[in-house]
């Protein structure tokens, strides 16, 4: 079977199938996705220890986690809530023992200094028992201080751009499965279609958001690696009809912010690439922009066309009938407002880890949730946050100076603050993929990519 094509080829075209067979099975029967769940971290694990880390491979078993983390959710497979967070921070403490860390990487051991004071404020100003205090602070404070730690591991970390693909594909893989559970989960659109507000029954009876944060990636992962990763028709192929899966069940669970930011991801990945190339390859990417275009307008109508237009009105921030909804971000900028002025009441320490929801507990009888992570920061970690945001953004800026063949940089900045501006550090993927845009990459094939010739190595 498959004798036809190249070994290369068949062994993506397994994985492919290995990941959508997965799918398939966990929807079936759930509780194979708990198995799934636990054989990624042990598996992960063993070959980390086994191999000493001497391949990186700390990033190879992160990217998984990350593919995977929501996927786990909505099936039920994490053995935690946050466990791809924990698995992360322990995955990159080994590999930082065994290979080290940058000693530049100061600005990542300031920050998560920065968040001390928060954290302590948290402690004394939550109105919560003991048990509770610990749980609530570990579910603020996880995403930053995974950020933070993984950092410290990927600063200046040296890495080949066939390296680097292969990093992002293990991200892209569990999404085949979701993806496919998805096909198998979602009844018959029209169906469960009723208004243009996010879909629980066409993502997996879990949280929309998160779901569009993943599968927005997923199509980035598989939408880029077209012109990055398919060196013949056969794997354009199965690329392109993994990218078109992802994207259309992306689309159909009603929530934009994720599949805005793969987008924005895919742009600017184009444009860098595009104006870094010699003529030749400016007319390569050209041809590959048509297609790309081609590629998203396509699914756009048939996911028009299967939703009765609805997906189009809820893009334009209309309902059902065509009227403009009120607000443009449900609800959300009123959280962001409500953490603003605690951070102008509180401006030097803020109001301490958690204790914004409690506040809007206080104010609306509900529990509200930070969607915001920047204004989060603001308003319970005050100044501290600020300069903790302020590093954020600026050290990967710096290093690019002298790291330009890292084509993937801006896009993995741009997903994190994106990211993190509709959905918070919920999930893994922010911080994960925000650390990716510090690490050196090589490029070893100058036919890898279209950039100039002086540009590569």
């Amino acid at each position: 079977m498959f004798s036809f094509l190249e070994q290369k080829e068949r062994n993506y075209l397994l994985l492919i199938l290995v990941h959508a067979v997965l799918g398939v099975l966990i929807y079936y029967n759930l509780f194979i996705s708990k198995v799934y769940g636990v054989l990624i971290f042990v598996v992960s694990l063993y070959f980390i220890v086994k191999t000493r880390n001497r391949n990186n491979e700390v990033l190879y078993a992160s990217a998984y986690l990350v593919g995977s983390e929501v996927f786990l959710r909505m099936t039920e497979g994490n053995p935690n809530h946050e466990f791809s967070k924990y698995g992360i921070m322990l995955y990159v403490t080994i590999g930082m023992i065994y290979s080290g860390f940058s000693k530049n990487a100061i600005p990542y051991w300031i920050f998560l200094i920065l968040l001390v004071p928060g954290l302590i404020l948290g402690t004394q100003e939550l109105d919560l028992t003991t048990q509770s205090i610990r749980k609530t602070l570990a579910f603020n404070i996880s995403g930053p201080v995974c950020l933070g730690m993984a950092s410290l591991y990927c600063y200046n970390r040296k890495l080949t751009f066939p390296e680097m693909n292969n990093i992002l594909l293990m991200v892209g893989l569990p999404m085949v499965a979701c993806s496919t559970y998805l096909w198998l989960f979602t009844p018959e659109l029209k169906e469960v279609l009723t208004g243009t507000g996010s879909n629980g029954e066409t993502s997996g009876g879990f949280g929309p958001n998160q779901v569009s944060t993943a599968l927005g990636l997923g199509m980035f992962v598989f939408l880029s690696r077209l012109f990055v990763a398919s060196k013949t028709k056969v794997l354009f192929l199965i690329n392109l009809l993994v990218a078109l899966n992802i994207s259309y069940r992306g689309l159909v669970t009603f929530s934009r912010g994720g599949m805005i930011t793969g987008f924005a991801m895919l742009v600017i990945l184009f444009a860098f690439m595009y104006f870094n190339s010699s003529k030749r390859g400016r007319l390569k990417m050209f041809y590959f922009g048509g297609i790309m275009a081609v590629i998203l307008t396509s699914v756009w109508f048939y996911t028009e066309v299967q939703t009765g237009g609805l997906i189009g009105l809820r893009y334009a921030n209309k309902d059902a009938m065509g009227r403009e909804k009120e607000s443009k971000f449900t609800g959300r900028e009123e959280i962001a407002e409500s953490e603003i002025n605690a951070f102008l009441d509180n401006p030097f320490f803020g109001v301490g880890v958690a204790k914004g929801t409690e506040i809007r507990l206080a104010e609306t009888g509900q529990v509200i949730a930070s969607h915001n992570e920047i204004t989060r920061m603001l308003g319970e970690h005050g100044f501290f946050g600020l300069l903790g945001l302020v590093l954020l953004v600026m050290t990967p800026a710096i290093l690019f100076l002298g790291n330009r063949q890292h084509v993937y940089a801006f896009c993995f900045v741009a997903f994190w603050l994106l990211t993190i501006n509709h959905a918070a550090m919920r999930t893994a993927a922010p911080s994960f993929i925000y650390a990716l845009s510090l690490l050196k990459v090589y490029l070893i094939d100058p036919n890898e990519i279209t950039l100039h010739r002086e540009q590569t190595v």
